[in-house]
């Protein structure tokens, strides 16, 4: 399930991702509201939360954030990803030089320290 982070400024977009994360969550809050923000901003953040209770991607949910991510490639100024989940930190660590954007991993913890790298 991903639900939407609220009170963020207006060019960051913050998602919180707990259970098994779907294909129809994708398709219907985090797309559309990739898609309109973009409409209102050439750059957006992103904050995106792995709580503790996330226990992962359906494939489809994994092939949708691959396309937003790389229909919007060079639109992701800053990203901060928070999360325990082990192979989250290494795939991001790994393919993280390729966004043009920044992109940090904070640990569930660190979450009020991502919020505000991100709002930066």
């Amino acid at each position: 399930m991903i639900k939407p982070i609220p009170d963020l400024p207006d060019n960051i977009l913050g998602f919180e991702a707990s259970g098994k994360v779907t294909g129809k969550d994708y398709e219907i809050i985090l797309v559309p509201a990739v898609e309109s923000k973009l409409k209102e901003f050439k750059n957006v953040r992103l904050l995106y939360h792995f709580g503790p209770d996330f226990s992962g991607y359906e494939l489809e949910a994994i092939w949708d954030d691959t396309k937003i991510g790389l229909k919007h490639l060079t639109a992701w100024e800053r990203i901060a990803i928070v999360t325990d989940t082990e192979w989250i930190c290494s795939a991001t660590r790994i393919f993280g030089f390729t966004m043009p954007g920044h992109i940090r991993v904070f640990k569930n913890d660190e979450l009020p320290a991502a919020k505000n790298w991100v709002c930066e």
